[in-house]
């Protein structure tokens, strides 16, 4: 027995300094809830003598903290939909986007010898994605590069994105399907673009696009793309066309200047116009002055 004391007695100091100590632990560090729904954020005070120690909640969100509990009271919009259980955990009603954040649980214990202790609480709230923007063409030529665009940003986690054509999914890798390997489109399930590099006949459908997140998934209204062929006579006779018209027309003008139709009728030369007569005067021209004399036919 005497060899077992002095073991003992070393070992006390630190059983008392472990009893003394305030210590807290939690069932789930990394909550999931989805928006709208209810959430407990565990925070357990696993030892303490402190008979009523201090409760204090934090939010921790983009570097910013506010007090979700203080002073024995919710805070800020938590006041309706907050309330503290099994006097640690916090429990959020009718979750929000705007609630995935870190949470800090702190509790300060004058009695111990270890008088406050925290815990983080990572918080995520998952939304379900919103009906996606779907951007399909209506019509393309063969031959030609088709693209097609799928988004929405309202879901969290970020979506993902998923095509069908006639309400067949259309496969990431066309290699690996059969039903594809004509097709030489690229899918990018990140950004939801879907690019056809040469479209053909066979391309031609009803398009849609699925955004999808652990949350939920949400899906576009079909949109039809037409995929037609060049009538490349047609697109020759009709220039032949035009060109017969412009070498008619041009023909036309040079008619038109022979003829005349187009000429200037001015006079070459100085033109002279005959003087009007007055009334009671004759004129008469002699041949060898070239000029006018007037015979007076009136009474002064």
């Amino acid at each position: 027995m005497a060899l077992r004391r002095p073991a003992l007695l070393l070992l006390l100091p630190l059983l008392g300094c472990r009893l003394l100590a305030v210590e807290l632990t939690s069932s789930n560090t990394k909550p999931v809830v989805q928006e709208f729904q209810s959430v407990e954020l565990s925070c357990i005070i696993k030892s303490t003598v402190t008979p009523d120690p201090r409760i204090e909640w934090k939010k921790i969100r983009d570097g910013e903290t506010s007090y979700v509990f203080f002073d024995n009271k919710m805070q800020g919009d938590f006041v309706t939909r907050a309330e503290i259980l099994s006097r640690t955990s916090l429990v959020i009603k009718n979750t929000t986007r705007m609630d995935t954040a870190t949470y800090r649980c702190e509790v300060a214990a004058p009695s111990d010898t270890k008088t406050i202790d925290e815990i983080n609480i990572q918080l995520t709230v998952q939304v379900k994605p919103m009906t996606p923007r779907c951007t399909v063409p209506k019509a393309v030529p063969v031959g030609k590069t088709a693209s097609l665009h799928c988004h929405e940003n309202e879901g969290y986690p970020k979506s993902t994105y998923s095509w069908y054509r006639n309400s067949e999914p259309l496969s990431p890798d066309t290699k690996s399907n059969t039903k594809f390997q004509n097709s030489s489109y690229t899918l990018n399930p990140t950004t939801g673009t879907l690019v056809f590099h040469a479209v053909h006949k066979g391309d031609t459908g009803r398009y849609s696009c699925i955004a999808t997140n652990d949350a939920g998934f949400a899906k576009c209204e079909e949109q039809e793309m037409e995929v037609y062929d060049l009538n490349i006579g047609g697109i020759i006779g009709g220039v032949l066309v035009v060109l017969a018209v412009l070498v008619l027309i041009t023909l036309g003008i040079c008619c038109a200047y022979r003829r005349g139709y187009f000429a200037n009728s001015k006079e070459s030369g100085e033109s002279y116009k005959t003087p009007a007569k007055p009334d009671g005067v004759n004129y008469i021209r002699t041949d060898d002055e070239g000029d006018f004399r007037h015979k007076s036919s009136f009474v002064i």
